[in-house]
């Protein structure tokens, strides 16, 4: 089973532990992270979306003309534009791109966050809203004649796609989310799933739920899995818990200092189900497994991507090789110095973790074709 590892597509240098010093859509620095990727063993790295952030689709066209073998996994709400809109904006990146984009849909989890664009539907409505919108993306990718459309959220009649993406029969789709309405919507139209990194245990019961809602949803297929991480790496396990206690320090002191610390201020209290789980975790103890730390979803509210794996290259490795055993083919890693973390994980832990990837695939064929 083949291992995939997906960065992060900054536009400026600021991250949890530090205020950016460059512009919030800097293209020397976006195009000097994405190049540290592709020459560090990345397979694609991640264009976020936020409601007063640049704009991914454009940072994601200028990286993907630039660079030659990087992957794109392009965030998308669909609160911001209509879905045949969408649909060709995104059919021109991967005409762009020569067919090496991903399209991760968001729901959006924060109803203050929805709002500043615009958008007032519940949860559950905005499930059902991503869903469909999601099907009318993949129609208008795949239909050759005009079609017509007349659902809960969207109606037009006679849409026809002049531009058609690179990749046939259409880019992948990629989904986040850890409540029933989001294994549901996930289960069905996604190509990956996306969770954020939880113990092991836990991480295969969210597993088994996108399983059941595909087989629910009558695919004969699964979603590929990923999970994502903030790994804190150093030469000594000594040297790993120094680094990360200094790294929860600098989180604290920006708290302190009243600055935003993740996608919400710190007092705001969690609305989305996977950041209330990792809050959950968090008061259940700080580490777990081989090498997970809680304590930076802790201080950041339980803010995304929080959770940390912590140690020398090889403890970090093998710890994502458990997940990798649970199934997880896509690996997200994320450090908190962006640039220099993105180089040193893929210098020290992706070969790792590839070698030892390609020796139990080299296992399992052998105990396939032994008598």
């Amino acid at each position: 089973m083949p291992v995939e590892f997906l960065g992060i597509g900054a536009t400026n240098d600021g991250s949890e532990t530090t205020p950016r010093s460059t512009a919030a859509f800097d293209p020397e620095h976006t195009l000097r992270l994405a190049r540290a990727h592709e020459d560090h063993g990345w397979d694609r790295v991640l264009f976020a979306y936020g409601s007063g952030s640049a704009d991914p689709a454009q940072a994601a066209a200028l990286v993907a003309s630039k660079l030659d073998r990087l992957q794109i996994l392009l965030a998308h709400r669909p609160n911001v534009s209509y879905p045949t809109f969408a649909a060709k904006t995104f059919a021109s990146l991967d005409r762009i791109s020569r067919g090496r984009l991903t399209v991760h849909f968001i729901t959006g989890g924060n109803d203050a966050e929805q709002q500043r664009e615009g958008d007032y539907l519940s949860k559950d409505e905005r499930y059902s809203r991503t869903a469909e919108y999601i099907r009318i993306v993949k129609r208008a990718w795949t239909e050759t004649e005009p079609f017509d459309h007349d659902g809960e959220h969207y109606r037009f009649s006679g849409f026809a796609a002049d531009v058609r993406p690179h990749q046939q029969p259409r880019p992948r789709v990629s989904f986040g989310g850890s409540s029933p309405a989001a294994y549901r919507a996930g289960g069905a139209e996604a190509d990956i799933y996306c969770l954020w990194g939880e113990p092991l245990a836990r991480t295969a019961e969210q597993i088994d739920a996108v399983h059941a809602a595909a087989a629910a949803a009558g695919r004969t297929d699964r979603p590929k899995i990923q999970v994502a991480f903030r790994p804190i790496i150093a030469p000594t396990e000594e040297l790993a818990w120094e680094k990360a206690h200094r790294v929860l320090s600098r989180i604290e002191a920006r708290k302190a200092a009243g600055q935003r610390v993740g996608n919400r201020h710190h007092t705001d209290r969690p609305q989305n189900t996977g950041s209330q789980r990792l809050l959950s975790i968090a008061d259940q103890g700080e580490r777990f497994d081989r090498a997970l730390w809680t304590a930076t979803a802790a201080a950041t509210g339980g803010a995304g991507n929080s959770n940390a794996l912590v140690g020398t290259p090889e403890t970090v490795a093998q710890a994502l090789l458990d997940y990798y055993d649970l199934g997880v083919e896509i690996l997200s890693a994320r450090g908190y110095d962006i640039l220099d973390d993105a180089i040193d994980f893929g210098r020290h832990v992706i070969p790792i973790v590839r070698e030892e990837v390609a020796k139990r695939d080299a296992a399992r064929a052998g105990a396939v074709v032994e008598p």
